[in-house]
């Protein structure tokens, strides 16, 4: 990277060269997937060829989670994935949202025990936010998506 005098704040720092931009941005979408990505693979017919894994406590999972998710809470990843978990098949984590790390804390202990895996960004605050159904302990809801995460009138952004 090359520093600028530019007084604007975004180009201090020279943006990088496209083709360290482009590898960058790459190796982010092998560690990443978003919300409504995950969303459209699991409402697609047949297998999405990945398994949702829940990380939170009980009592998160309780309030609210993605439907046919696994529950592995971060702690329990050592001792429990090899019994819930195939594999041969790459793991998606979620967490509360985008200010936890929980599912970051349990992707890397999935990794270290050589499972493929891929965050899913917004966690299930943007599942909820983006108006995809998720099951409580009292059963199916689903809220009305947020403007300011989702199309209103739109089946997807267009992203």
């Amino acid at each position: 990277m090359t520093t600028t005098t530019s007084a604007n704040p975004v180009l201090s720092v020279a943006p990088a060269p496209p083709a360290a931009a482009a590898a960058y941005f790459r190796a982010s979408l092998t560690f990443h997937a978003d919300v409504s990505d995950v969303a459209a693979a699991l409402a697609a017919d047949g297998n999405p060829g990945f398994v949702v894994l829940d990380s939170r406590s009980t009592q998160a999972w309780d309030q609210g989670h993605i439907p046919g998710a696994v529950h592995l809470p971060t702690a329990r990843i050592a001792e429990q994935a090899e019994r819930l978990l195939d594999r041969a098949v790459p793991v998606v984590t979620y967490c509360w949202g985008p200010g936890c790390d929980g599912a970051t804390r349990a992707a890397l202990a999935l990794a270290e025990l050589g499972f493929q895996v891929k965050e899913m960004l917004g966690g299930f605050e943007y599942w909820v936010r983006e108006g995809f159904a998720y099951e409580t302990g009292e059963g199916g809801e689903r809220r009305a998506p947020d403007p300011l995460t989702a199309p209103v009138d739109a089946a997807d952004c267009g992203c």
